[in-house]
């Protein structure tokens, strides 16, 4: 049987945890030049003259042309009948005049009067994107609301996309609009707040540069998602890890102080070469806990794993470059070329 120990450790040890990983030898991105392009989307939408609503949303859609294709068409559906019967600029005046709608947006607005601190990061994010990927197109950045719907996404060539309604704080009431989703627990809405906003942000971006696993098994899922958060944290290695991770202190020190128990628990219950996906998914997926741990042990346990693996490889092999990590698709080679050990 597996033991694994308590994390118990005091409060500001935890927080020196969560710098676990970083290092002072990032390389210098300063002389890079990139243009950090934010439009404000919804501030547009919610501005348009309601008296000739038709003309004007035919104005917004032509000033954004691909992300309204994608908000209009399959966020708000307003262009499918059978959601917008009375037709599309009917339901979108409807929805940017609808009391609770327009009290969200009133909210965002107050929370993020401007983006200053996010165009800051998108620069430096941006500069090291070019320094590691150069071939990559610098997305451009548009930011809206959807009533929950979805937080971000990448659309088109290379252009991100933000819903700011998702970041209005952990204390924001998530919870009342539809209580018993599970998209609004605790554990969730936790991190939706600005210091996570910009991981968020980025973080389609890596997914689309590094796709799906190659495979089902759980060691295809945790070296694919650990090579997206090893990409992630070299693109914004200001962040702490417990952002990279959507941990607290206590959930990332648990990990670092159960590491060889986690590994020995995959081995024990073979599930690294498992296929069945309830028996890994909430080890890859969101979930509050990782099933057979300890209370203690957060989800997505796997993923911290494949973290560690993909580290354990690029320090062996550090003239590896981020292309030619995305393209080793083989997990079980990079797991055996990483020589892995870890520790206790």
């Amino acid at each position: 049987m597996i033991r694994f120990s308590i994390y118990g450790l005091l409060f500001a040890i935890a927080v020196q945890s969560c710098q676990c990983n970083k290092s002072n030898d990032n390389p210098d991105v300063s002389h890079i030049p990139v243009e950090v392009n934010i439009r404000r989307f919804e501030k547009e939408l919610f501005a348009l003259d309601t008296l000739q609503m038709a003309a004007s949303l035919e104005n917004l859609e032509k000033t954004y042309p691909e992300f309204s294709e994608v908000y209009f068409g399959q966020i708000l559906g307003s262009r499918d009948s059978s959601i917008a019967p009375e037709g599309h600029a009917a339901y979108v005046k409807g929805f940017i005049n609808h009391p609770s709608i327009r009290k969200l947006y009133d909210t965002t607005q107050v929370v993020y009067p401007d983006l200053d601190f996010l165009e800051k990061d998108l620069q430096k994010a941006f500069r090291y994107l070019e320094y590691y990927l150069p071939e990559t197109q610098t997305p451009d950045l548009t930011t809206y609301i959807s009533e929950y719907t979805v937080a971000s996404f990448i659309y088109g060539d290379n252009s991100l996309a933000l819903g700011l309604d998702f970041f209005l704080g952990a204390d924001y009431p998530y919870g009342q609009y539809n209580p018993g989703n599970s998209t609004f627990s605790e554990y969730l809405t936790r991190t939706n707040n600005r210091d996570h906003i910009t991981a968020k942000a980025i973080m389609p971006l890596v997914a689309d540069l590094c796709g799906p696993p190659p495979g089902d098994r759980l060691l295809d899922y945790m070296v694919q998602n650990g090579k997206m958060l090893y990409i992630l944290d070299h693109l914004i290695p200001f962040a702490p890890d417990t952002v990279l991770m959507e941990y607290t202190p206590a959930q990332l020190g648990w990990c670092k102080d159960n590491e060889l128990e986690i590994w020995a628990y995959f081995i024990q219950e073979n599930l690294l070469y498992s296929s069945n996906w309830q028996d890994i998914r909430k080890l890859v997926e969101y979930s509050p806990s990782s099933p057979g741990m300890p209370p203690e042990a957060p989800g997505r346990t796997a993923n911290w794993m494949g973290w560690q693996i993909v580290q354990a490889y690029m320090k062996r092999k550090p003239e590896t470059t981020f292309r030619q990590l995305i393209d080793l698709t083989d997990a079980q080679a990079l797991l055996d070329q990483s020589k892995y050990k870890p520790t206790r």
